[in-house]
């Protein structure tokens, strides 16, 4: 979850003057699904990410595309708008909340290695944008992780805090309306991290990782820390939607954090048709023969038996999986499904298929198993371990079971959802690098370094001016362009367009475009220090110890 990344790639690319098609970027910045999935993905939260097209992320990692839920956001951010935030998990629930004037949260880590950067930039600014919506706004520095993983010492380490907390501060973080923390100084974080630790393992870690014997084990604790960290917001009054803002790079973080938030949870809750188990795709076959068979029969609960569904699933054709944008299908498989579904069906004989809810018993104790016994309403049947009810929606349950729960000390997480921005080339392009100083622009850069260094970046230009206006320059390859789109255009989309099409069309030089953008640059730094100035005061009356008394070994572990 830290937003560290010292290595980072920028968009797949394309040249030469064109319109918008599918598979093109687009002109403020963003990138259509591409054709295809390619295998030059990596996600390493430590390491070097590769990404060599986003359109991938989608098909190997179930990561969602966010245009399928862009139009849920009344007010998007700029970086929402041109597809620099290109994919989500489960946002739609953050979305939601946000629309309804209900309680939903952000939070995002740093991982003080080094200064702040424009990369960092894209973070701060998500998670101040999720605060003036009216969401928790949290704020971490991930320095156990840092210690950890990094080998960072405490000293540096209480340096790079103070100025990533100096830079979010300045950019519009509310301190009073938020939360800043050190995962050090945090032990409700500490605390969960420990619940949640019992319920991962290390074949999983080794799997996820690539953790192996040589991987010391304070490494493995910061993991679960990170877990912590992100359920963290739903401690604080209640379970609600929480989103991630992070790189791809972190994915990983979230998708481990997805799974211990339910593992953790008293109760399971799911749909049932009878006494025996489904699984998923078995449940939507069933599903499928019960509807089926229901509009044909005077009083369904009586007269659908399991041997008439599977006499009809026998005969029946399950859809094959749909292959998205992609050459791999997605979603169950249903034929798979199909003879264990028979076999289950044929078992049941004549006994009702009843849909109905059903409460797993995962974690609960027996106080809370028989709290949810007393509390579900209407019709339901008590087995050991589980609780069918029939009156209940599945939304109605999973509201019962998450109230019980809370009531008898239980967490009651909901999975928390995330959204995922495109990581920024290099200014001499290829990838930013934290040890290429060339490469990146530190928020506290001097302006006028700031200034010579976008003036000395690679750009998407022709060889000659004459070639630039024939062919047009490619914007898409263009790191300048994509500070323009990124950062130094703020909300004004018509400028990242104007730059866009004046560049692919010829009419925009590469030497007149870096001046623009560099003098965007040298008044953005320039603003930007003089409010960390003013944020000084701010940082030193907030309840957060910036001087560590740690000793550790420093260097690596």
């Amino acid at each position: 979850m830290d937003e560290d990344t010292p290595e980072e790639t920028g968009p797949s690319a394309a040249g030469g003057p064109r319109d918008e098609t599918p598979g093109s970027p687009r002109t403020d910045g963003g990138t259509e699904r591409a054709d295809g999935p390619s295998e030059d993905v990596a996600l390493d939260p430590w390491g070097s990410a590769s990404v060599g097209d986003y359109a991938d992320l989608f098909e190997k990692f179930g990561i969602e595309a966010f245009d399928d839920v862009a139009d849920d956001v009344a007010d998007p951010h700029y970086l929402m708008r041109r597809g620099v935030i290109f994919g989500h998990r489960e946002y739609d629930a953050v979305a939601e909340a946000m629309a309804n004037d209900e309680p939903f949260a952000a939070l995002s880590g740093f991982m003080p290695t080094g200064d702040p950067h424009i990369g960092h930039k894209l973070v701060f600014d998500e998670i101040i944008w999720h605060q003036e919506q009216g969401g928790d706004a949290f704020g971490l520095i991930a320095d156990l992780e840092a210690h950890s993983a990094r080998g960072m010492s405490w000293d540096e380490i209480d340096e790079h805090a103070r100025n990533y907390l100096l830079s979010l501060l300045a950019l519009g973080f509310d301190a009073e309306d938020g939360e800043l923390y050190r995962q050090s100084d945090n032990r409700a974080v500490q605390d969960l991290g420990f619940e949640l630790g019992s319920k991962a393992n290390f074949s999983e870690f080794e799997a996820i990782y690539g953790f192996d014997g040589e991987t010391n084990i304070s490494h493995m604790q910061s993991v679960v820390t990170q877990t912590a960290d992100i359920l963290y917001p739903q401690l604080v009054d209640e379970p609600k939607p929480t989103v991630i803002p992070v790189g791809p790079d972190q994915d990983p973080h979230v998708r481990l954090t997805r799974d211990l938030a339910t593992r953790v949870r008293y109760f399971k809750v799911t749909e049932a048709f009878a006494s025996f188990e489904l699984d998923d795709a078995e449940r939507q076959l069933v599903r499928a023969a019960y509807d089926a068979l229901a509009a044909d029969v005077e009083d369904a609960e009586t007269d659908v038996r399991c041997e008439d569904a599977a006499a009809w699933l026998d005969d029946y054709e399950p859809p094959a999986r749909d292959p998205a944008d992609g050459d791999e299908p997605t979603g169950p498989d249903l034929a798979a499904a199909k003879p264990t579904a028979l076999e289950k069906l044929r078992a049941g004989g004549k006994e009702p298929l009843r849909p109905r809810v059903r409460f797993f018993d995962r974690n609960a104790t027996d106080e809370a198993f028989e709290a949810l016994i007393e509390a579900v309403d209407g019709e339901k049947r008590v087995f050991e371990g589980h609780v069918d009810a029939f009156d209940l929606t599945r939304g109605e349950a999973e509201s019962l079971a998450r109230e019980v729960e809370i009531d008898h000390d239980g967490f009651g997480f909901r999975q928390p959802s995330s959204i995922y921005h495109r990581f920024m080339t290099g200014l001499t392009g290829g990838k930013m690098s934290s040890s290429i100083p060339a490469s990146h622009i530190s928020l506290l850069d001097d302006p006028e370094d700031g200034y010579d260094k976008v003036k000395a970046a690679t750009t998407g230009g022709r060889d000659t001016a004459e070639k630039q206006r024939e062919l047009g320059g490619e914007a898409d390859e263009c790191p300048v362009y994509e500070l323009y789109a990124y950062l130094l255009a703020g909300d004004d989309d018509e400028l990242t367009k104007t730059v866009y099409s004046e560049c692919v069309n010829g009419e925009r030089l590469c030497g007149g475009c870096k001046e623009q953008a560099a003098e965007l640059m040298r008044e953005f730094l320039a603003d930007h220090q003089e409010k960390r100035e003013e944020a000084e005061e701010l940082l030193d009356d907030l309840d957060i110890d910036l001087d560590s008394d740690r000793r550790g070994t420093g260097g690596e572990h």
